[in-house]
Formats: structure tokens, sequence, C-alpha cells
């Protein structure tokens, strides 16, 4: 066709061809004004009389805006004639910009009313606004329309069209074009021929009420002429077309929006299933860290040891399933991502608190909340332990103080020394200094025992008000005795002049057995104590410390002979069933003491070696636990390094890349029983109370993270690849294609990390012949690539997004726009959609989710109930919010 319309050769109206039959004219100017009507409503207005109403122009411009869809000039206001012809020379003028050639029209005949010039006008604007866009098989115009008709109406046997006169005049031809595209509306089997009155008011009725096409021709012109106006068929059979193409263009539109809908269903399962993961995974961490946060003190050693027998149990049952269901999650995550920009959606972000970075931050507190609460318990089983020693030492003092103490008062305050002669005031005399000898000696021991009461009060001892009150009595009893101590030293210094007469014998005797007597309480305190040792070197120490206490036993031994002769010498002077007036001691109380602490060295002797076996066992414990763990944690740390290194191995295919990461996960899980007989011996440490272990770098908590970080980062990187796959897949990628855009990106990942930062990712695009522009362009340009590429502003790029944006371009995805349009065509070019027409062309469940999302239509103009396809288009690719 022609890129420029003649108004005389479209329609004849120069020349001879101007010459219309009247009962031709008479149609035209019915079907003209039907179908001017049929636009002009859409702007509240009507014609009646075609050739008077569009001779101010105003009307004209309006009905060329509408069928354009283009803003002409505004009209002048003015109603004088050259306002008219003002208007209609706009709308004139603007024809003639679409290429159409209006010979001999002119304003001047539009604004007289010349019907002629302003049929030969509307068939114009007819012609290149209705008909000439049509194109059937690279024929246009009339010749494609008329090709459409024989096309539409070729399975009905009494239908045969040939041109736009004859052929429509029985009316069986717009019955068949109905019926073709609505089976539902005109029963084709109950037509005939000979009933052309019946077929033609049958086709413009249904036409009219059921397709929206307003009545353009009547019937008795169609019977009572000999030949039709062909331009009168033609506008009309035009509608028929517009009306069903309408129709096919809605059901494609239908087809896409289903498209785009199931895929954003899918989405929102998927992200739904994300945040119900995420949930549970917070709230698990949150239930778990006050208990970790707890720092209640214990009061004894056993509740502090079941309290931490709990925590090793959690971290072994509670904790290794939540870290599979962390490692899940963030697969989930990844898999979700790399479905929504496959599906041309935006990257998918988490509601506030639930992000992939807030999970790792809370795992990790969750992580040094457990470090804290480890050492924490450790520090307070050495507290107690410490605690219980001190008492256990406190209560053995006590007891041995309170036992020299006891009747001491008694003694101090006897009244014996006006009975007795010069001897016995002497002897008292001397008895009290060897007594008060013997108190400056347990003044060391009270003052120890002062010393205990305080550290247990300061370390928070659960009996501590008991110790305190014990000590409190010590105390008081301590001072009576040292103040009845010194009134009795008066009272014998006042009776010494009397009594000057001194057995010098027994008082040699009690001035050697009071230190003597002394120094054995010591050593029997001695070889008593509680001790406290962690490890064999310890151990050896006090078997060190032990055997220099029997190598001094000797020294001993010739005290003791010596107090022995003294004795001998008093039994042969004949005073020996006679009482010592010196001292309290006898020699068969030193003797008898004597032999308690001989007896309690071979107890001692068996105590510490029992000690040395339990500290070697601990030792064979440590030393059976670092020979496997000294083959666990280098074994571990070299899957590690080489799981890192496959990253930038280069792959013949995915596959391969993914048998090999598979391969390594089997190797792992088939390494469990070597973690599980580590685990073992670990438990055996723990039973026995061993804390430390210098034979190994390696702990139990230290291998078990590092051996779930493997795991982990195996099933990460193949989660990786299987996105990868599915990307490949999706994307049409080819083997060599997918190694190509590996080896750039490993070539430019200079640090090895499995990400490019901006200059890496600028080197990479120059490289593969991306154009980015010079200067500020190429920033702008670089800038708007990394925000498609990271979407979350971290300033790296995964080889995922990477590739996902080396490959999208070259296919062909839905977008927003696409969407809208679709939309746009459902609603018959209006700005809102209805529910009717949504159910009409949509199935079900794909209607009720429209209808379900979609917000209230707020324009003017809109029927009650209309809602706004707009904004719903735009929700589902990320631009606004559903």
């Amino acid at each position: 066709m022609a890129d420029e319309t003649d108004v005389a050769s479209a329609g004849g109206v120069g020349g001879g061809a101007m010459l219309m039959d009247l009962a031709w004219e008479r149609q035209q100017k019915k079907t003209f004004t039907a179908w001017v009507n049929s636009h002009l409503r859409k702007l509240g207005h009507q014609i009646s009389e075609i050739d008077k109403d569009f001779n101010d122009g105003k009307l004209l411009l309006g009905l060329l805006e509408v069928i354009s869809g283009d803003k002409l000039a505004r009209p002048e206001k003015g109603k004088m004639r050259v306002h008219k012809v003002s208007n209609v020379n706009k709308a004139l003028d603007y024809i003639a910009t679409k290429g159409v050639r209006l010979a001999n029209i002119g304003a001047e005949e539009i604004v007289d009313g010349n019907l002629k010039m302003t049929l030969g006008m509307i068939w114009t604007i007819i012609l290149r606004f209705a008909i000439q866009d049509i194109s059937v098989e690279e024929m246009t115009a009339k010749e494609g329309l008329l090709l459409w008709c024989q096309r539409k109406t070729a399975p009905y046997k009494n239908v045969n069209v040939q041109n736009f006169h004859m052929s429509f005049k029985d009316g069986l031809a717009f019955c068949g074009l109905i019926h073709r595209h609505r089976p539902d509306l005109i029963d084709m089997d109950s037509l005939r021929k000979d009933t052309p009155e019946n077929n033609l008011r049958t086709a413009f009725e249904v036409a009219e009420r059921d397709l929206d096409i307003p009545q353009m021709l009547d019937v008795e012109d169609m019977l009572n002429q000999v030949k039709p106006d062909e331009r009168a068929v033609m506008t009309y059979v035009s509608a028929y077309y517009h009306a069903f193409s309408s129709s096919q263009q809605a059901e494609n539109a239908a087809k896409r929006i289903g498209k785009v809908l199931d895929i954003n269903k899918e989405n929102e399962r998927l992200m739904e299933e994300y945040e119900n993961l995420a949930s549970d995974l917070l709230t698990w961490i949150q239930q778990v860290v006050p208990w970790l946060e707890d720092r209640t003190l214990e009061k004894t050693l056993q509740a502090a040891r079941d309290r931490l027998n709990e925590f090793r149990n959690y971290r072994t049952d509670q904790k290794p399933p939540k870290a599979e269901e962390k490692g899940r999650l963030e697969a989930h995550f990844n898999t979700l991502q790399t479905k929504l920009r496959i599906s041309n959606r935006p990257a998918y972000m988490p509601s506030e608190g639930r992000m992939i970075h807030d999970i790792a931050v809370a795992w990790k507190g969750l992580d040094a909340s457990e470090k804290s609460y480890e050492e924490f318990l450790m520090a307070e089983i050495n507290r107690l332990e410490r605690l219980e020693h001190l008492a256990a030492k406190f209560q053995h003092k006590a007891a041995v103080h309170e036992a020299w103490t006891n009747g001491k008062d008694d003694m101090l305050s006897a009244d014996d020394i006006d009975r007795v002669n010069l001897a016995g005031v002497l002897a008292l005399k001397k008895q009290h200094e060897a007594f008060e000898s013997d108190l400056a000696a347990h003044e060391d021991r009270v003052e120890q025992l002062e010393t205990i009461a305080k550290e247990l009060e300061s370390l928070g001892y659960c009996n501590s008000g008991e110790v305190n009150e014990r000590m409190t009595a010590i105390s008081g009893n301590w001072e009576g005795l040292r103040s009845l101590s010194d009134q009795r030293m008066k009272a014998l210094a006042e009776a010494e002049q009397v009594q000057m007469q001194l057995d010098e014998l027994r008082l040699d005797f009690a001035k050697k057995a009071a230190p003597f007597n002394n120094w054995m309480d010591g050593a029997k305190e001695e070889l008593q104590d509680v001790f406290n040792v962690h490890s064999v070197q310890e151990t050896e120490q006090l078997v060190e410390s032990h055997n220099s206490f029997k190598s001094n036993i000797q020294v001993a031994q010739g005290e003791y002979d010596g107090l022995m002769a003294v004795a001998g010498e008093i039994n042969t002077l004949g005073g020996g069933n006679t009482p010592n007036p010196y001292s309290n001691l006898t020699c068969e109380d030193i003797n008898t003491k004597w032999e308690e602490v001989l007896a309690l060295l071979p107890q001692r002797d068996e105590a510490l070696a029992q000690e040395q076996e339990r500290q070697q066992e601990h030792e064979r414990l440590r030393l059976a636990f670092a020979e496997k763990a000294n083959v666990v944690g280098p074994w571990l740390e070299e899957q590690t390094e080489y799981l890192a290194t496959l990253g930038l191995q280069n792959f013949k295919s995915l596959e391969e890349h993914q048998e090999t990461l598979q391969a390594e996960e089997t190797k792992a899980v088939e390494y469990a029983p070597n973690m599980e007989d580590l685990e073992e011996a670990n438990q055996c440490v723990h039973e026995a109370f061993v804390f430390d272990n210098p034979h190994t770098e390696y702990s139990m908590d230290t291998l078990r993270v590092t051996y779930q970080q493997l795991k982990t980062a195996i099933s990460r990187n193949i989660n990786a690849v299987e996105n990868q796959v599915l990307t490949r897949d999706s994307m049409g990628l080819t083997e060599e294609q997918l190694q190509e855009l590996r080896q750039s990106f490993n070539h430019f990942d200079k640090d090895h990390s499995g990400e490019l930062d901006r200059n890496e990712f600028k080197a990479c695009l120059l490289s593969l012949g991306t154009k980015l522009g010079e200067g500020d362009e190429q920033e702008a340009n670089l800038t708007e690539m990394m925000q498609k590429v990271d979407p979350n502003e971290t300033g790296r790029v995964t080889f995922d997004a990477y590739l996902d944006f080396m490959t999208r371009q070259a296919t062909d995805e839905d977008s927003a726009e696409q969407v809208l349009q679709s939309f746009k065509i459902l609603a018959g070019d209006k700005p809102y959609v209805t529910e009717a027409q949504l159910r009409s062309d949509l199935p079900p469940g794909q209607a009720d989710y429209c209808i379900q999302r979609m917000s209230a239509y707020t324009g003017d103009g809109a029927p009650e109930g209309a809602l706004d396809y707009q904004s719903f288009a735009s929700a589902l690719y990320g631009q606004s919010d559903l």
C-alpha cells in the first residue's frame, strides 16, 4: 500500500466517482454517523447530522484524538467562521501528517456543510485509522480485510465472500464472522440464504448487544439497494475485525498473565517458607542465649559439674541439628534468588531481622555466648574446688586448735597456787611459762585460720556464715585464754618469793616436751593435710616434699630419744609416780603422739601413691585423645584447603564439578566414624574431669566445629553449582560458553575469594568486550551494572550474579511493561479492569489471585468495583508493594 492515501483514489471522491447514488449517499451517512458516534461516546458526545455537527471543527478534533491516541492542538473557542475554519484546518493538517493526501477537500467545504466532502473526509479517516493498519499475509487495507473475511468464513458452505457489497447482501457473511469467533451467540445451522432479512437483523442485533459493535447499516438499505455501498460495508466489517482482533489479543494477554502469576505464586511460597525457617532458627537462638548468659553461682562443686555436663550435652545433641538447619536455610535462600533472577524478578529481601546476614550475626553471637558460658563454668568449677579445699583445711585446722584449747580455760582458772609449797609454785610458774610458749606457738595457727576464713568469704563460700561463726568463737576463746594466762602469770609471780624450789629435771623435761609436742601436732597436721593436684608434675612435687619430711624424721627421733632419756632420769630419782609440776605432758603422752606420727607416714605414702596413679591415668587419657586429634586435625585442614582450590579448577562441565563435590561430601560423611572415636576419647577425658592437654593444639570443640563447617561448605558449594546448572539450562548456555565465563571470572579473582570487587568486575567486563564508554559515562554505566549484580550493595559480585548478568541479556524475558500492556488489552484500553473481565479471560485460580491482590481503582469515571491493574503489574516485578 502506498505511504500516502489519496482521498479521491481511495473512495472516488474526485471526478466521476464523486457523483454518488443518493441511496449510497444515504447509507454512507448512516454508517459513518454510527461509526463516529461509537468513538465520540468515549468523550460523552454524539452527532446526529454528520454534515453540520463537524462544521466548527471541535468534535472533529476530539474524534481524531480518540481514534489516534495523540494529543492534538486545542480548538479555538470563538464561534466566528474564521475560528471554525482554523479548527477544521488543524484537523486536516493532522490527517496530512499521517500520510493522507486530501485531494479537493478544504476546511471551507466542511464548515459550509458540504455533505459529499464531509463523507469523503470521514471515509479518509476510517480508511487511515480503521482499515489501513489491517494486515493479513502481507496484504493490507481493503485486500487484507477481504482476505480476513474469506479465511474466517471459509468453513461455511453457504458463505462466499468476494467483495464488500453483494457478498454481504444476504447477511450470512456477517453471521459467519460472528459464529466463527463466538459460536455461542448464533446458531448457523438455523440460518438460510433465502431469509436475508432475518440473517441481517440477527447479525446486527447480536453484534450490538453482545459485541458492543453499533449498528452502522440498515436492513432495509442492504435489501433494497441493488448493490450495497462498499464503503459502508467495509466500515462496518472493520469494526468486526477490530472487535475480534481484541478478543485474540485478550486471550494471548491472559496466557501471559497466567504464566507470570504462576511464577509469582511459586516465588511467594518459597519466600514464605524461607521466612518460617529463618523465624524458627532465630527464635531458637533467642531462647538459648539467655540460658547461656545465666551467671548464677552454684553452691556446690557437683552442681557446677552438672551444669557443665548439661552444656556439653547441648553442644553434642541440640546444636548440630540447628547448624544443619542453618546450612539448609542458606541453600534455600540461594535457590530462591536464582529462580528470581531467571524469571527476571528483583532479588528477594527478607523481612527486617531475617536477612542471611542477621542469621549469621545471631549465630556468631550464639557462638560467643557459648564460649563465654564455658569459660564461666570452668572458672566456677575451679573456684568451688578451691573453696572445698580451703573449707576442708579450715575445718581440720580448727578441729586441731579447738582440741588443743579444750579445758585450757579451766586450767588457767584453777585455784591451786595457794595449796602448794614453794616447789609447787615454782613448778606452776614453769608450767605456765611452758604453756605461754605453747600459746605463742598456737598464735600462728589462729592467724592461719583467720586468713582462710577471710578467703572463703571473699570467694563466696556457701557456708561462709558458719565458718565466720566458728572463727569468731575461736578468736574469742583465744583472747580469753591470753587474758587468763596474763592473770595467772601475775599470781605466780606474787607467790614465787615463797615457792623457790624447783625440780630442774622436770623443768628440763617440760621445756623440751612442749615444743616437741607442738612439732608433733604440726607433723600430724601436715601428714593429714588435704591436697588438690591436677598433673603428674604436681603429684611428684608433693611426693618430693613428703620425702623431704621423712628425711627429717631422724632429727625428730633424736629429740624424742632425748626426752625419753630425761624421763628415764626422773624415774631413776624416784619421781616417776609424782606429777610433773612444770608440765601436763607425760612421757606416755609424748610416746603415744610419736607413735601416731610414725603411723601416719605409711598412710601418707599410700595416699600419694594413689594420687600419682590417678594422675598417670589422666595423662594416659590426654595422650589417647591427642593421638587421635593430631590425625583428625590435619585431615580436616587438608580437606578444607582442597575444597577452597576446587573453585579455581577448570572442569569439563558443571556436572563434573558437581560429581567432584559430591565425592568430597561422601568422603566427609564416611569420615564420621573417626570423629565418633575422637568423641569417645574426649568423653573419657571429660568424665575424668581433665581440662588441659599439652600434647595437642586441637580441642574437641574446635575439631567438631571444623568438621561441621567442612560439611556445610561442601553443601553450599554443591548448591551453588546446582544453581549454575539451573541458570545454564534455563539460559541455554553451552559448556564452552560457561567455561569461558568461568575462566574470565577466575582470572580476575586475584585473591581467589570467589567474588569480584568493583575494579575486578570492571576489568572482567572490558576483557569480554563489553562497552562501558569513557570517563563519567563509564562510571555511570558501571554503577548501573553493579546495582543489578549487587542489589544488597556489598561491593562484591558472586559468580552466580556475574553468570546471570552475562547471559540474561540474550533471553526473551517478561517485564513489567509487557504485563502492563497485557492487562491494558484485557481492560479494553481502560486504566482499570473489572472482576468480570478477569474472570472472563483468566482461569479461576489466576483470576482469584488478581482480585485478592489488586487495589481499588481511584480514578474518575470508573464503575463500582473497578480494580487498579497498573500498580499490581508494577508490584509483580518489585517496583511497588502488593
